[in-house]
């Protein structure tokens, strides 16, 4: 399990690291339910990291993810072309980022963030952990990594756990922040959110290239094994 979790907890760092969605659950707790809602964005946050992730569980068992405590040559396939994705995504993204952070410009939905219901909030949180373009990847790798190991039912359960209670730090921080230090902290929060909008799509850009690069180097060592 030690060595799960030694391949795992890199991913859930990139998960972690998320610039929007830290930016959104920000704008989420200034608004009038900020507590309730900002709750809510982490809990659906959380069901968006592990709903794939325990699918990926379901298929790696029966479609033989593991042969013989080593991962299957599908396994390594898969990484290899998760990897592939990161790495010219990332390359897009480096390419597409503004020269000056100052001129970094905020989704035009993040406008709309204290409009929105505890559903929509809700809903909000599971589709910018399931559907964003780096945590996908991640988790559906995380998924893999764990399901090839061999490990009894059990601990690929708390293996999946542990990924997603360290992929969600980043926006949990925020919130405890808000918790614990009161009106406060809504300065500290502030200057968050200015440094993430400026610096998210850099961030971003190498953390889809470093991330990439280690899913190529695994899925080439699982197939040249």
């Amino acid at each position: 399990m030690e060595k799960v979790l030694g391949d795992v907890l890199g991913f859930a760092a990139g998960v972690a690291v998320s610039p929007l969605p830290i930016i959104a659950v920000i704008l989420i707790l200034a608004t009038p339910r900020g507590r309730l809602n900002g709750v809510l964005f982490s809990v659906g946050w959380i069901v968006g990291l592990a709903v794939p992730g325990a699918a990926m569980l379901a298929i790696a068992s029966p479609a033989g993810a593991s042969a013989h405590k080593h991962p299957a040559t599908w396994v390594g396939a898969l990484k290899l072309a998760l990897g592939l994705f990161l790495v010219l995504f990332g390359a897009r993204q480096w390419h597409r980022r503004p020269r000056d952070p100052a001129q970094a410009r905020l989704p035009k939905w993040m406008d709309a963030i204290d409009r929105l219901s505890p559903l929509k909030v809700f809903g909000l949180g599971t589709a910018l952990a399931a559907l964003n373009a780096k945590n996908a990847p991640l988790t559906i790798a995380a998924g893999a990594a764990i399901g090839s190991a061999g490990l009894p039912v059990g601990r690929q359960i708390g293996s999946l756990a542990i990924f997603v209670v360290i992929a969600s730090l980043g926006l949990l921080a925020p919130l405890g922040v808000l918790l614990l230090g009161g009106e406060r902290a809504r300065s500290t929060l502030g200057d968050w959110k200015d440094w993430a909008a400026e610096h998210n799509v850099a961030v971003m850009a190498v953390l889809f290239f470093v991330l990439g690069l280690k899913l190529l180097g695994d899925g080439i060592s699982v197939l040249a094994s």
